[in-house]
């Protein structure tokens, strides 16, 4: 060519110059000929011999018009003229278009191009050190390979020649032809699929929508491109123009690449003004990620070790067959925190985060819900979690299989509040500012939210968001991560069975009810922390028993339609018309009464009021059992126990002694004996003490721990007496004959009978009580007694014991009761016809026992001559004598004080308050 174009007036210089450039194409052909770039790749002869399009061919004229100042060689003219077309196309350049015949010279020179990587000097001399690197085993020179390897593991490549393979990938985007393997695959299924489609996107993109229903080998070709080029925006045309206002937006400072971009956008996906049409475009890019895990590279590149180490499927057969692959996934996500790679974990994190704000995410539950989705949730936009709460609102009707599919999903999601999507963007500020250090996983940060729930800072939207994931927590305990993983071990001892076993099917609250009533033998520490956890959520909000919610749905309706649930309030309103509610939800809330008067804690109001005194005298009982409870009832009798404190015990033994199973010793020693010798009285529960009142009737018959249980019930009904109370009503004519003046003087020489039936939640009021209240209206002789500071605790109780001491007539069953009240020595004493011959029959005994000699402690044998009287003898006459004497010195010193102590108005009590526990 260059012969052919030179001109000179010396005819004998054009063949010298001839014959020179000749020289010079022979010089070139050996060069073209010389050692390849990358020798694994195989031998070829440059195109041109120059590596460049032929310079008077089909492009001559477009050359001379755009590129006439390259020098040619290396691929520089074709780069000049495919520049040219892109310009045009994007209208960047206007005027004169490349023609239509160098075009396809221009195709068919790129797609001879792409069958060896040496054909491409600029490719082959960037990328020579990468392939040594990564690709050293591939050849092209049966069919194109290096290319192929290199663009597979393009995150690893050096820059230059990331840049170079980005260049390739761009000329397919443009022309497919212009690539061998893909064109090879795909030309015939162009034709077919494509010849009259009228998309503006060219052939290649309408290849890749008719994706499912072109040729395998052309099917492969075009996922094999997707994977490769799914790094970067820029390879994705249609994601780039509805993206690019966004990247401006969120990702100007973001280089394009190695995911960067598009992990930007996704963070900034729930920005109020992040736009639409990316946000769709974004999302059906994921979807296509998580149908075609070949598509999926970053899981693939991270996780392919732990897959072959943990789940033992390699990348290769998931790539191959459907059940490998989904359970690949299934593994990685159940045991991700037992992944030892970071990034892998890492991406299991982000497509389950993924999976719960799109159910397009999670294969198995699109796969499964598809009918119910398109039955049931048809109009509803997916995205942002809507179609998942759309299935778990027509849970009840869903198909076995899709509702098998959600729980699992709702399970798996129950983790981490990155998994919780509604709950994630409602309680976005008070994630940052209430939770801001709590570290993620393993509910923690759902757990944090919950503490705060009545927080003033938490938003309406939050709170609601809280309270909902609170509720499908208590629907089965599978969905309380932090409680199934704790009492895992113990439900299989404790409650084995209890849930269905068919797929999908919700427990319904049996478990953790089953773990309330066995959680005296809970062996993990932390079980046992969690179920009380729960218990406090069923104590604020009755939606959170889920068995209780059921049986009292209509009563619920009908009494307490006005009442807000939360803070205690539904119970309240439950209790308060326990006289009208049906059974099935009376008894309900009796169990949960039960579970309140068995742990202090579970009573919001008396632990708040007796912080102070449960430090000072119960510091260090151990809640449960009522074992705080019972301290603060042994100590309360004590001067400067707080007012507060000991008006709320009051209420909560009021209750106690209207009804047994309040009291867990009564309800847990006397079970058998209330089922043999009190049925009848236990259906009559009303709290009218009908069992306790039968139990008392039958106590000598009743087994000994029974008794114990019951002369402790009984004994504290005296000592804490109130008139017309259903279990002492029977002794209120003898407290108004031998005890004038103190009638109904309770603890703190009060009256007072049980106020209202709210539930101890919160700030509520009440006693939380099913009991009935005493009708009477207290007298003056109800009043407090203060006198000197000296309270009349008990002051009924000893006042009654007195009678019975002194052998005053008292009513029949008043003396039973009083004698049931008495220790068991006593009561056997006074149950004896002869108590001076019981006296007498006691001493012996323990003469016996000590090994002492008979007449030691007493004088035996004048009572046994018939003398009506013991006497006592020797030492132990010594040692009463000095007892009665110092009991008489002092009791004149209290005296002495008194009648000297200065008037009221000179005396200064201060008490002093301490803060709540």
């Amino acid at each position: 060519v260059t012969c052919y174009n030179y001109n000179s007036n010396m005819l004998i210089l054009k063949p010298l110059f001839c014959v020179l450039v000749a020289l010079l194409c022979f010089s070139n052909l050996n060069v073209s000929r010389a050692e390849p770039i990358i020798a694994s790749a195989g031998d070829v002869k440059l195109q041109n011999l120059n590596g460049d399009i032929q310079l008077d061919g089909e492009c001559a004229a477009d050359i001379k018009s755009f590129c006439d100042s390259l020098q040619p060689g290396e691929g520089r003219i074709v780069q000049c003229l495919s520049k040219r077309m892109e310009d045009l196309d994007k209208g960047n350049e206007v005027g004169k278009e490349v023609s239509k015949a160098c075009v396809q010279s221009l195709v068919l020179f790129k797609r001879e191009r792409s069958r060896n990587i040496n054909y491409d000097v600029p490719l082959a001399r960037a990328c020579k050190s990468d392939v040594e690197k990564h690709c050293a085993k591939v050849s092209d020179s049966e069919a194109p390979g290096v290319v192929l390897c290199l663009r597979s593991v393009k995150t690893k490549l050096e820059d230059k020649c990331k840049a170079e393979i980005f260049r390739t990938q761009r000329e397919i985007l443009l022309d497919f032809r212009s690539d061998f393997a893909i064109y090879d695959a795909c030309k015939d299924d162009s034709t077919k699929v494509c010849a009259s489609s009228q998309s503006d996107d060219g052939e290649f993109f309408c290849l890749q929508d008719n994706r499912q229903t072109v040729s395998d080998a052309c099917h492969d070709q075009l996922v094999r491109f997707s994977r490769d080029s799914g790094d970067d925006i820029r390879l994705n045309p249609r994601l780039h123009d509805k993206c690019d206002s966004a990247v401006n937006t969120f990702c100007k400072n973001v280089a394009p690449g190695d995911y960067r971009v598009l992990t930007c956008l996704e963070e900034n996906l729930d920005r109020q003004d992040f736009p639409t049409p990316c946000k769709v475009a974004l999302d059906d890019l994921l979807s296509q990620r998580v149908s075609n895990f070949m598509l999926n590279v970053p899981l693939r590149e991270a996780c392919a070790q732990e897959l072959l180490d943990t789940c033992g499927v390699s990348i290769e057969d998931m790539g191959s067959f459907e059940e490998l692959r989904r359970s690949g996934i299934d593994c990685l996500q159940e045991y991700r925190d037992e992944l030892r790679d970071a990034k892998c974990k890492a991406e299991v994190h982000k497509q389950m985060t993924r999976s719960a704000r799109d159910f397009r995410f999670d294969e198995v539950l699109a796969d499964s819900c598809r009918e119910d989705r398109n039955r049931y949730c048809e109009s509803v936009q997916a995205g942002s979690a809507r179609v998942i709460r759309c299935l778990e609102d027509n849970r009840a009707d869903l198909q076995s299989s899709c509702a098998a599919a959600l729980f699992d999903h709702e399970v798996r999601m129950a983790e981490d509040i990155d998994f919780n999507y509604p709950m994630k963007k409602a309680c976005a500020f008070e994630i940052g500012s209430l939770c801001k250090n709590v570290q993620q996983g393993h509910a923690k940060v759902i757990h944090c939210l919950e503490t705060f729930l009545n927080d003033p800072e938490m938003s309406r939207e939050c709170h609601d968001e809280v309270v909902r994931n609170q509720i499908q927590m208590a629907q089965d305990y599978r969905l309380n991560f932090r409680l199934k993983h704790a009492c895992s071990a113990d439900v299989d001892i404790l409650c084995p069975n209890k849930c269905s076993e068919q797929p999908g099917v919700i427990c319904g609250g049996l478990v953790l009810q089953c773990l309330q009533q066995n959680q005296a033998n809970i062996s993990k520490e932390s079980c046992k922390e969690e179920v009380l956890y729960y218990q406090l959520m069923e104590v604020s909000d009755f939606r959170n028993d889920v068995i209780l919610a059921e049986a009292c749905r209509n009563d619920v309706d009908q009494y307490c339609y006005d009442v807000t649930p939360g803070e205690g309030r539904v119970h309240t309103c439950l209790r308060f018309y326990k006289d009208k509610i049906s059974d099935e939800c009376r008894d309900e809330e009796m169990k949960l009464m039960e579970l309140e008067y068995n742990d202090i804690r579970l009573r919001p109001k008396l632990n708040k009021l007796c912080s102070e005194e449960r430090s000072i005298y119960c510091k260090g009982v151990k809640p449960g059992n009522a074992r705080v409870v019972k301290c603060l009832v042994d100590n309360m009798a004590k001067p400067n126990f707080g007012e507060d404190c000991r008006g709320e015990l009051k209420k909560r033994e009021e209750a106690v002694k209207n009804d047994y199973r309040l009291d867990l010793g009564v309800a847990s020693k006397c079970a058998a004996d209330v089922e043999d010798k009190c049925k009848a009285a236990k259906a009559k529960l009303r709290g009218t003490a009908a069992v306790l009142k039968c139990l008392v009737e039958s106590f000598n018959e009743l087994k000994e721990d029974c008794q114990t249980e019951i002369s402790r019930a009984v004994r504290m009904a005296l000592w804490n007496y109130s008139p017309a109370a259903p279990l002492t009503a029977i002794c209120d004519a003898d407290v108004e004959s031998f005890c004038p003046g103190q009638g109904g003087v309770g603890v703190g020489g009060e009256k007072e009978g049980v106020e209202g039936d709210g539930s101890d939640s919160g700030s509520g009021s009440g006693s939380g009580s099913l009991s009935s209240s005493s009708s009477s209206t207290p007298s003056s002789a109800s009043a407090r007694q203060n006198n000197n500071g000296l309270f009349t605790i008990g002051a009924i109780g000893f006042c009654l014991s007195k009678a019975l001491v002194e052998s005053k007539t008292l009513h029949g069953g008043c003396r039973h009761l009083i004698l049931t009240a008495a220790p068991k020595d006593a009561r056997t004493m006074y149950q004896s016809s002869d108590p001076i011959n019981a006296l007498y029959q006691k001493v012996v005994e323990l003469q016996k026992a000590a090994g002492l000699e008979d007449s030691t402690l007493v004088n035996l044998k004048a009572y046994a001559r018939g003398e009506n009287a013991i006497t006592l003898t020797g030492w132990f006459a010594l040692v009463c004598v000095l007892s009665l004497m110092a009991v008489v010195i002092g009791g004149g010193w209290v005296v002495f004080k008194r009648m000297t102590r200065p008037p009221a108005e000179a005396r200064t009590e201060v008490h002093v308050k301490m803060g709540d526990l």
